[in-house]
């Protein structure tokens, strides 16, 4: 490489260059090996598109995504751990007032989600971005069936109020299959893995001063908890669903009895001292 190259990219190319043919030695592959991986990799760019990201998706089932985020986010005890991003993020989501029902299309079970933003000692975080999205009923998100869901579907932003507090509705996630029409679906059932990742919600939990947090919560009754898909399952994500069936409260939410009850708070840690963490 030129001397004057980016010291970084050096760097970054010295290393893969040197385990990817650490890895071409130990494996011995073929010509036909070699060209059927090119054609996979020329497939799984072909897949991209504005709203699906196989070569994320990729990343995912390989669990390189959930290591480079850990790389990235050291933070210190007792803020909430980051996951995975997913393929499906989509900017500029609708807004909603505290209270808001995300559901448009009417399927699944009635939910409620409420909590509060606080720092790492448990104070207040006032005006907190709140982002969050999931799948419908059926298990597919709202750009995976355009002109089948309403637009922005389980898509929705909140700001958290004067406390910290938030509250919204929704339906209670359900298990899904990651998208298995391309090439990385077909990787997963090469090597006999499942595609289903674990009942989820996706947020993302933003503040001025503090680290963004991009994160799940998890049913606790999903059987694919221990083998996620995407290896985005981490214990402390693992929240408390209660089902109530209690006339009043649901007659307080605007929702019929019964229905789900879920109580997260997000404890966000200070950009210097996740920085510090990092040290």
């Amino acid at each position: 490489m030129s001397e004057e190259a980016s010291p970084r990219l050096r760097e970054v190319m010295s290393v893969l260059v040197r385990h990817l043919h650490a890895a071409i030695k130990e494996i011995e592959p073929t010509h036909e090996e070699w060209f059927a991986a090119v054609r996979f990799l020329t497939e799984t760019g072909q897949m991209c598109s504005d709203w699906r990201q196989e070569y994320i998706l990729l990343s995912d089932i390989l669990g390189v995504s959930m290591l480079v985020d850990a790389i990235n986010h050291r933070r210190p005890s007792g803020a909430t751990p980051n996951t995975i991003l997913g393929p499906f993020y989509v900017a500029n989501a609708p807004q909603y007032p505290n209270g808001g029902n995300i559901c448009l299309d009417g399927k699944g079970e009635p939910m409620v989600v409420e909590g509060r933003v606080t720092d790492i000692d448990g104070k207040p975080v006032p005006n907190a971005k709140l982002e969050v999205w999931q799948t419908n009923d059926d298990g597919f998100y709202d750009v995976q069936q355009k002109s089948i869901q309403p637009d922005s579907n389980l898509r929705g932003v909140f700001t958290s109020d004067s406390e910290g507090r938030y509250w919204f509705k929704s339906v209670k996630p359900r298990h899904y299959p990651i998208p298995s029409d391309g090439p990385v679906g077909k990787l997963l059932g090469a090597m006999g893995r499942h595609p289903n990742r674990a009942a989820h919600l996706h947020f993302i939990v933003t503040a001025p001063g503090f680290d963004p947090v991009i994160t799940h919560i998890f049913t606790p009754d999903c059987p694919y908890l221990p083998e996620d898909a995407v290896f985005g399952v981490k214990p402390e994500l693992i929240a408390e669903f209660q089902k109530l069936d209690d006339p009043e409260a649901a007659k307080r939410v605007g929702f019929s009895s019964p229905f789900w009850s879920v109580s997260w708070d997000f404890r966000l840690a200070s950009s210097s001292e996740t920085i510090s963490a990092t040290r």
